[in-house]
């Protein structure tokens, strides 16, 4: 993994935060994103991901739905929340090569890795961090739910 996280983490005071919060599971306020499909939703617990620098965020991956093979420039960290996250890597989805992690489990994925997500056996939500701006781009524009650039 690249030092794109830590970097971040000594560069920036904790996204801003000057004092002590906490953010309790009916604070969080899910939301559609334009670069998923319209079930899912993602939910900023901490800083702007649109902007440089720290953010958390938690998505939310209805039963059934496929995110297809897509980039993300930044370094991220994923938690597995709840559910069990099917993630594969490559630029053509397959759904013989995704791996099952658990509730629990903590992924590291860097920048620029192909990869693609299944919520083949229900609903699972996860907890990422990354140091934005965040990014993605699908690799086949059809793939993409804000439609062509």
């Amino acid at each position: 993994m690249s030092q794109r996280i830590p970097e971040a983490w000594n560069r920036i005071a904790l996204v801003d935060e000057a004092a002590f919060r906490s953010i309790l599971p009916t604070d969080v306020e899910w939301r559609a994103f334009p670069a998923f499909p319209p079930s899912v939703r993602l939910a900023v617990l901490l800083g702007q991901p649109a902007r440089s620098g720290l953010y958390v965020v938690r998505v939310r991956v209805p039963a059934g739905v496929r995110l297809m093979p897509h980039r993300h420039p930044e370094d991220r960290i994923y938690t597995v929340m709840s559910g069990v996250f099917y993630i594969g890597l490559g630029e053509r989805f397959d759904g013989g090569r995704v791996q099952a992690y658990p509730a629990g489990t903590v992924i590291v994925l860097p920048g620029g890795t192909p990869h693609f997500h299944w919520a083949k056996s229900g609903e699972y939500v996860t907890q990422v961090i990354g140091a934005g701006p965040l990014g993605l781009d699908y690799l086949d524009p059809a793939d993409d739910p804000r439609g062509a650039p």
